[in-house]
């Protein structure tokens, strides 16, 4: 803890400059605090009043015992009637001026011991308002925490949700892909299987061809083909 006061871990500050204050796990309210002000005044008053009353009472008490060991046969160790009027006259102008140091200095003191309360008074209105500082910095920094946490949630849901978008359009266009290829494998099946079976009728329909000539050619004589060629010439007159 520095000489100008601060808050140690339990948020609560220590006397400035090595003044009694509270301990650090005693955090004064406003109450106790005005009331704290007030037993520290009465504790500084009452030390004056001490001191002074243990001056006044030193001076009487040596003088009682001055006064006793003079009637007591002072006479024979040489204490006479003037030294004991010298004593008390000393006496008496070391208590007058007690009396006017007091005075002189129980107005300064007092000054002294509430500026000093009124500094404590005010370390403990600095530290409480650096508290309350503190605490709502923290109070805004776990907002901007859970604010942040909600957003990356956010993020990771919406990012999420895209990634499942681009995931179905993924296998959309693959499904049409392969409808596609399907349907194009269908057609060129179809096709091929269309061109396949024209080239077969095609080589059936020659091969048929071929056998016929030839059965024709060993079955028709000169006459047969004499009269389909009448017949041929007959039906392109009838035509034209």
């Amino acid at each position: 803890m520095g000489p100008g006061g601060g808050q140690n871990q339990g948020g609560c500050g220590e006397s400035p400059e090595g003044l009694a204050g509270p301990s650090p796990g005693f955090c004064p309210g406003p109450g106790r605090q005005n009331s704290w002000e007030e037993a520290l005044m009465k504790g500084k008053l009452v030390t004056v009043r001490w001191w002074v009353g243990l001056v006044l009472g030193a001076g009487a008490g040596l003088l009682l015992a001055t006064l006793a060991q003079a009637a007591g046969g002072g006479e024979a160790h040489g204490i006479t009637p003037e030294k004991v009027t010298d004593f008390i006259w000393r006496s008496v102008n070391f208590l007058v001026f007690a009396a006017i140091l007091i005075k002189l200095v129980a107005k300064p003191a007092k000054e002294f011991f509430a500026k000093r309360s009124q500094d404590i008074s005010q370390s403990f209105a600095d530290l409480e308002a650096k508290k309350e500082a503190a605490e709502a910095a923290l109070k805004e920094a776990e907002a901007r925490l859970a604010q942040v946490a909600s957003e990356r949630e956010r993020l990771i849901q919406e990012y999420i949700a895209e990634g499942e978008m681009e995931k179905a359009k993924i296998i959309e266009k693959a499904e049409m892909v392969a409808a596609r290829i399907k349907e194009m494998a269908a057609l060129s099946i179809a096709q091929e299987t269309k061109k396949a079976a024209q080239e077969l009728k095609r080589e059936v329909a020659e091969h048929a061809t071929r056998l016929a000539e030839e059965l024709l050619k060993q079955q028709i004589t000169s006459a047969d083909q004499n009269r389909l060629v009448e017949e041929y010439l007959q039906k392109v007159v009838e035509k034209h």
